[in-house]
């Protein structure tokens, strides 16, 4: 791959180990991942403590790696045994045939794990450190920075840590010494007891004080403590608000770029799809009669299987990317309220649920609707009302944890309020008391994993208080969530 790289076959290689040597062959991005080399040895072989220690003894590294290049500047040439992979150098060495193996840390350990080599301990655990880069042909500035903005935003966002910690965090923590923990025990402990001691003895002394004069501290206190409300809550207006606009203005000028390569994305996978499902039963007559051979340098008899997984998957995403783009539009223009007439909200929740039947009849077999026989006339745009109708009947469906459970949308008026009432109650998982209040902020979500947004709501909620109307949650965990919407009736009888 490296020969590739110089040679223009590939434009960038995802790991490549930085060196002085190297630097003068191709360029390096910032380095994304320091590497920890360490030395492999058998359980029943003497610990070593320092590379000197190898001396005489036979190697097994990877051909042409960085240990390979590290080892040959520190006169090991003569004892190495040189492997095509990692993989192989371990199993040289659990088979007897080497003394020790030098291999990355994180990889060796997950080498050993899933190659099941038992009798393999690592003993030098930082015998070379190296930094792991990107690499691209020299000259290439421009693919580059590109790569080194991407690994910027990734370490901005936190995203980096997530996938650190997903994808190499491996290996178990070392332990901490008695001695330490007596250590830094006592220096947390002391103290803390010298001030909580003087911290009684002043609160002693304030609560006399305080007794004489409760009354116009009270009264001080609730009056401050208004101002800072009102002040907090102004502050986090503003900061929406100036989110909002910005959020508008960048939706605008990306949706319609994304939407395009998008669109194209996901008409040219079905008919790599269907290449893919023709081309297949030639491959495998060929391999019937040939044997195995590589595609992309994998064996076909792995990538036959891995193919179709990800073009699913490439499918997958980009009705993601789609469905984000489309929540992202919807959310930007919430302060659209189009067109408003006198509608029926009987007939609205009606239009929503022959929508979304296919997806209710799939998540539960327990669905039941009462609407109210009398009109329930409210002023709006019945398409936006929709929306919300069928934004939380959606979210009903998604929180069953199987179809035996329920649902049911009722309809009513209040005479008190003068406002008609819509009712989508499920028997699903519930929501967390900690998550009621933010479930309709932006960006807020508890599917995140299953591909949720967090807009759903907070567009829903924007169209309810466009309309004058309120959205209200009631949840217990485990036994399922009530949503209420409350709309003004008009008092005016109008033809819907």
């Amino acid at each position: 791959m490296r020969n590739a790289l110089e040679k223009g076959g590939v434009d960038v290689l995802q790991g490549m180990s930085w060196s002085e040597e190297r630097s003068r062959e191709v360029d390096f991005s910032l380095a994304h991942t320091i590497v920890n080399h360490a030395v492999f040895i058998r359980q029943d072989s003497q610990p070593v403590k320092s590379l000197e220690e190898l001396k005489g003894g036979k190697i097994a590294v990877h051909r042409d790696g960085i240990m390979h290049d590290y080892l040959s500047r520190q006169n090991f040439t003569d004892q190495l045994i040189l492997t095509d992979t990692p993989a192989d150098a371990l199993r040289l060495l659990s088979a007897g045939s080497t003394d020790y193996a030098i291999v990355a840390i994180v990889p060796g350990m997950y080498l050993v794990r899933e190659l099941k080599l038992s009798n393999l301990v690592p003993t030098l655990r930082n015998v070379a450190t190296h930094r792991y880069c990107y690499a691209v042909a020299k000259g290439n500035e421009e693919l580059l920075s590109r790569f080194n903005e991407g690994l910027a935003i990734l370490r901005k966002t936190g995203q980096y840590d997530t996938i650190y910690n997903k994808w190499l965090g491996v290996l178990d923590p070392q332990g901490l010494h008695w001695q330490i923990v007596i250590k830094y025990a006592a220096m947390v402990v002391i103290p803390l007891l010298l001030l909580l001691g003087g911290f009684a003895l002043w609160s002693r002394m304030l609560h006399r004080q305080v007794a004489l004069r409760t009354a116009d501290l009270t009264r001080e206190i609730a009056e401050r403590k208004h101002a800072e409300e009102e002040l907090r809550l102004n502050q986090q207006q503003l900061v929406q608000a100036d989110k909002m606009a910005a959020l508008g203005v960048l939706v605008s000028g990306v949706a319609h770029e994304i939407n395009n390569p998008t669109g194209l994305i996901l008409l040219d996978i079905p008919i790599l799809k269907r290449a893919q499902v023709d081309t297949a039963r030639i491959l495998e007559q060929y391999y019937a009669l040939q044997g195995d051979f590589a595609i992309a340098g994998i064996p076909y008899s792995e990538m036959k299987e891995e193919v179709p997984r990800l073009l699913e998957e490439m499918q997958e995403g980009a009705k993601r990317i789609k469905r984000i783009v489309n929540d992202l539009k919807d959310f930007a223009r919430r302060d659209d309220a189009g067109d408003q007439t006198f509608i029926d909200l009987n007939n609205v929740t009606r239009m929503a649920l022959r929508l979304v039947d296919p997806t209710i009849r799939k998540a539960t077999h327990q669905f039941h609707s009462d609407l109210s026989e009398e009109p329930l006339i409210v002023r709006g745009n019945a398409q936006r009302i929709e929306q919300v109708v069928v934004n939380l009947i959606l979210n009903a469906c998604q929180a069953l944890s199987a179809p035996d459970r329920g649902i049911t949308v009722t309809t009513g008026s209040n005479a008190t309020l003068k406002a008609a009432i819509l009712r989508v109650r499920d028997e699903g998982v519930g929501i967390a008391p900690e998550h009621l209040s933010r479930l309709t902020d932006p960006f807020f979500t508890t599917k995140r994993e299953s591909g949720g947004t967090g807009l759903g709501l907070s567009v829903s909620a924007g169209i309810v208080k466009e309309h004058g109307g309120k959205l209200s949650f009631d949840s217990t965990l485990g036994a399922g969530t009530t949503v209420t919407l409350i709309l003004p009736i008009t008092g005016e009888e109008r033809n819907v």
